[in-house]
C-alpha cells in the first residue's frame, strides 16, 4: 500500500511526479516527431535501410522513454513511489497539465505506462490512472487545418497537375504529364469515384504525406457538394531510384484503402502534431476501422492499446456472451480464446510445450517483440501485449476455464468473481486457413492458396522465415488476404541455411527411416515443404500450389533472396495488387 504521509506532502510529491511525466512525454514526442519528419529525406534519397532502422528506433523509443521517466519518478518520490494517495493526487495534477494540449489523449497513455511500470501492472483502477479518459466529453484539440481543399468544378487535368505540384518532393517527377493523364483516366473510368463534377464537389487531402517502407502516400477523399457522398482518394508515390518519383496508382476502392491501413502493415511515418484530427479524418474514409487501429497505424501503438481496452470494456457492458476456446487446431505453445461477439482473440503461453517445441517462455516473448519491431510486410498480424488482464469470471464458459487451468495454470488465476491473466497478447481474429480451405469452393481455394504462397514470399522479402508453415498458423482476413499469426518459430531468413536434400548413394540410405546425412539446427530443406500442404484436400491444394508457387520448393529461390538481403537490397512489397499499378510507358 506504500507509506502514509500528510496530505500536503502527498500533494507536493504528486505535483513533482506529474511534472516529470509531462516533461518526459514532451521529450518523447519531440524525438518521435523528429524520426517521423526524417521520412521524407529518406524517401527522396531512397535510403530504404535507413527507413527500416528509423521504424524500429521509433518503436523502441516508447519503451526507452518510459524506462527513463519511471526511474526519475522513483527517484523523486523515494519511499512514497508506491503510495496510492500520491498517485491519486498525481493523476489530478497531471490532468490539469494536459487539459489544453493538442495531444492530451496520448499524454494520458504515457502516464498510464509510467504507473504500470512502477506498480508492475497491479493496483490498476480509474482513480490512479486513465482507464477512462479524463478529457471532457466531446473534447477536441484546437483545429489547425490539416486539410487542403480543391474544387472539382472545372478542368480536371489542371486540378490534378496542381495537386502534384502542391505535394512535390525535392526531386522531380519522372514524367508528370504521364502521371496526370493516368490519374485523370482512372478517375473517369472508375465506378468507385462517381463524383458529379459540379455543384461544389471537392477533394479534401491531408497536407502531410504518409511514408512507409518504399512508398509515400497522398491521402484524402472526394466529397459531393452537399457532403452526402464521400470516397477515399489515395495516391501512392514511388521513387525510381534514379533521382525521380512517379505516381504508381490511384486507390479509390474503400476496401483497397483499408488494406493500405491494415493491422498487418508497419506503422506510417507522418508528421501529425494533432493525432486526433488525423484519426477523425481517416475514420470518415474508413468507417469500418476502429479508432485504436488508426492510432496504431501512425505509430501510436501504445495509445492504440489504450483505445482498444476502452472499447473492450464498453463492448463487455453492451454484450452478455461468454468467452470460449477459439476455433481451430489447438496450438503446441499457445492457448487461444475469444468472445464470439468480438473480432479479437486472446493468446496465452502454455505452462508446458509439446516436446517438438524446443523453446522457453522468454523465447516466445522475444519472437513477438521481433514482429512488433520488424516490417510486417502486410502478412503478420499486429498484437497488443497486456499484463494482469482482469476478466469477469461470469463471462467464461466452464469448458474454457477448465482448459486454461489445465494448460496455463502458472499464468491464469481464478478467484470467486475474476479471471486474472498475468500475461497475454490480443490479436485480430481471422478464419484459420485450414478451416477456410476445408469449406472453400474451387475459386476460393485457388485464391487462398495463391494468397498463402504470396504471404510466404512477401515475408521472405522482408527477411522473415515463418518456420512452421502449416495452414493452422495462417488466417484469412475479411478481404481474403492470408496472414501469418503464430510467431513461436519465426526467425530472420538470413539465419537459415537452405539446402537441397543430398542424393542417396546407396539403397540402404534411400530406404533409411531417418536421414542419413547430417542436419544442423539452422538447416532448412524446401523440398520438404510439401508436408505443410497436408489436409483433407491435399491433392487439390498441392496441384494449385505447384502451379503458382513451385519455386518455393527450390533451395535456389531462398538462397537468392538471402543473397539480395545480405547485399542490402530492400524488395518491393505493395499494399495493393500489382495489376492496379499504372503503366509507366
Amino acid at each position: 500500500m506504500g507509506h502514509v504521509l500528510p496530505q500536503e506532502d502527498a500533494r507536493a510529491i504528486a505535483t513533482a511526479i506529474a511534472q516529470s511525466i509531462v516533461d518526459g512525454f514532451d521529450e518523447y514526442r519531440t524525438k518521435f516527431e523528429q524520426i517521423s519528419a526524417g521520412a521524407q529525406r529518406r524517401f527522396e534519397q531512397a535510403d530504404w535501410l535507413g527507413m527500416q532502422k528509423a521504424c524500429t528506433d521509433r518503436v523502441d523509443l516508447y519503451d526507452l522513454s518510459v524506462s527513463l521517466v519511471t526511474a526519475q519518478v522513483k527517484k523523486e518520490a523515494g519511499n512514497y513511489s508506491l503510495s496510492t494517495e500520491v498517485w491519486r493526487q498525481a493523476k489530478l495534477a497531471y490532468t490539469e497539465l494536459i487539459i489544453s494540449r493538442t495531444h492530451g489523449e496520448l499524454a494520458e497513455t504515457f502516464f498510464n505506462s509510467i504507473y504500470c511500470r512502477t506498480f508492475r501492472h497491479k493496483e490498476i483502477d480509474d482513480t490512479k490512472i486513465f482507464v477512462k479518459t479524463s478529457l471532457p466529453k466531446g473534447w477536441e484539440p484546437p483545429k489547425t487545418g490539416i486539410i487542403n481543399h480543391y474544387s472539382l468544378n472545372g478542368n480536371l487535368p489542371k486540378l490534378i497537375s496542381q495537386i502534384l505540384d502542391d505535394y512535390a518532393f525535392n526531386i522531380p517527377y519522372e514524367n508528370k504529364r504521364r502521371d496526370v493523364r493516368n490519374i485523370v483516366r482512372h478517375l473517369r473510368d472508375n465506378p468507385h469515384f462517381g463524383m458529379p463534377m459540379n455543384s461544389g464537389a471537392r477533394l479534401e487531402i491531408i497536407k502531410t504525406v504518409f511514408f512507409r517502407n518504399k512508398g509515400a502516400y497522398i491521402v484524402g477523399r472526394s466529397l459531393s457538394g452537399d457532403g452526402s457522398q464521400s470516397n477515399p482518394f489515395v495516391l501512392p508515390i514511388l521513387n525510381n531510384e534514379q533521382g525521380g518519383v512517379y505516381v504508381d496508382t490511384l486507390i479509390l476502392d474503400p476496401d483497397d484503402v483499408s488494406v493500405i491501413f491494415s493491422f498487418t502493415r508497419s506503422y506510417f511515418m507522418v508528421i501529425a502534431p494533432i493525432p486526433f484530427e488525423y484519426v477523425r479524418f481517416l475514420s470518415s474514409l474508413l468507417p469500418t476501422k476502429k479508432v485504436y487501429e488508426l492510432y496504431s497505424s501512425f505509430g501510436f501503438y501504445k495509445h492504440g492499446k489504450t483505445e482498444f481496452y476502452r472499447d473492450f470494456l464498453d463492448h463487455l457492458d453492451q454484450t452478455d456472451d461468454q468467452f470460449v476456446i477459439a476455433p481451430g487446431i489447438k496450438g503446441m505453445v499457445m492457448t487461444v480464446f475469444t468472445l464470439p461477439s468480438l473480432d479479437s482473440v486472446f493468446k496465452i503461453i502454455k505452462d508446458r510445450f509439446h516436446p517438438s517445441k524446443d523453446m522457453t517462455r522468454e523465447t516466445v516473448k522475444a519472437k513477438y517483440r521481433l514482429v512488433k519491431r520488424h516490417d510486417k510486410a502486410g502478412r503478420m498480424a499486429d498484437t497488443q501485449e497486456f499484463s494482469n488482464f482482469i476478466f469477469e469470471r461470469s463471462r467464461f464458459s466452464d469448458e474454457l476455464l477448465e482448459e486454461l487451468l489445465k494448460v496455463a495454470a502458472d499464468t491464469v488465476e481464478v478467484t470467486e468473481d475474476k479471471v486474472i491473466v498475468k500475461h497475454l497478447w490480443v490479436e485480430r481474429r481471422m478464419t484459420p486457413l485450414n478451416i477456410y480451405i476445408d469449406n472453400a469452393d474451387e475459386e476460393e481455394l485457388r485464391s487462398a492458396i495463391s494468397e498463402y504462397g504470396n504471404a510466404i514470399r512477401q515475408l521472405a522479402s522482408a527477411n522473415i522465415f515463418p518456420g512452421d508453415m502449416l495452414f493452422k498458423n495462417f488466417g484469412v482476413t475479411r478481404h481474403g488476404r492470408v496472414v501469418f499469426y503464430d510467431y513461436d518459430e519465426i526467425c530472420y531468413l538470413t539465419e537459415c541455411n537452405f539446402r537441397r536434400i543430398p542424393e542417396a548413394q546407396t539403397i540402404e540410405q534411400e530406404m533409411a527411416s531417418e536421414p542419413w546425412y547430417s542436419i544442423s539446427p539452422a538447416d532448412v530443406f524446401p523440398e520438404e515443404f510439401i508436408i505443410f500442404l497436408a489436409g483433407r484436400r491435399r491433392r487439390e491444394v498441392a496441384a494449385v500450389f505447384n502451379e503458382l508457387h513451385y519455386d518455393i520448393f527450390d533451395a535456389d529461390y531462398w538462397q537468392g533472396l538471402q543473397n539480395a538481403i545480405n547485399h542490402g537490397e530492400v524488395m518491393d512489397v505493395f499494399p495493393y495488387r500489382r495489376k492496379k499499378r499504372f503503366s509507366r510507358k
